[in-house]
């Protein structure tokens, strides 16, 4: 039991408390932002990957122009 300035919470006030805090939604934005984040930038390093050797053949022509 949690001893705070004289009180002591029993099984049913813990339990209560973990139910609150299952709920409250303040940490899913966050994940659901980083589930974003990280499918944004399985795309950008895709596309990357195939349109690189066109972009590498682009900046030499360029380069070679020059």
């Amino acid at each position: 039991m949690f001893l705070r300035k004289g009180y002591l919470m029993n099984l049913s006030e813990w339990l209560n408390l973990g139910r609150i805090e299952l709920r409250r939604e303040d940490g899913q934005t966050m994940t659901e932002y980083g589930v974003l984040l990280a499918l944004i930038a399985i795309v950008v390093i895709a596309a990357l990957i195939i349109l690189g050797p066109a972009i590498y053949s682009i900046f030499t022509s360029v380069a070679s122009q020059i």
